[in-house]
């Protein structure tokens, strides 16, 4: 077998068909894309801005070390917990509410903010706590 002089053997792979299509593949995305987002116009309906809709907000009740309560992060009395609480939940039955005691705090306090939640009648509630670290 002779090889001849004049055949050039290409060791490379010409990349320059393969450009082509995808540049006018590039092409046709681009025109598509613009063409399916316009359409018909449509006046749509405007949304109240009401709250109704909306997904209730938990209520955290915090009990500090020295025993202050707090209704999300203002300071209440126990009363005044069991009237916001009150009023909370006659605005969204199924209000959720969690609390969130220091660690060092007699146990008397919790229970005391617990009596309100069941007197309330508050099915959703949570206790805060820390993952315990190894």
């Amino acid at each position: 077998m002779k090889v001849d002089s004049e055949e050039k053997i290409y060791d490379d792979i010409n990349i320059t068909p393969m450009l082509d299509v995808a540049y006018v593949l590039l092409l046709i995305f681009i025109i598509m894309t613009t063409a399916t987002v316009q359409g018909i116009t449509v006046n749509l309906p405007k949304a109240s801005s009401s709250p109704s809709l909306a997904k209730p907000k938990t209520k955290a009740v915090s009990i500090t070390q020295d025993g202050s309560l707090y209704l999300d992060t203002y300071p209440v009395t126990l009363q005044e917990l069991e009237t916001r609480l009150a009023q909370y939940k006659a605005a969204t039955p199924d209000l959720p509410v969690v609390i969130k005691a220091d660690s060092s705090i007699q146990y008397q306090k919790v229970v005391e903010v617990l009596d309100v939640v069941t007197r309330l009648e508050i099915s959703q509630l949570g206790l805060v706590t820390q993952k315990l670290v190894k």
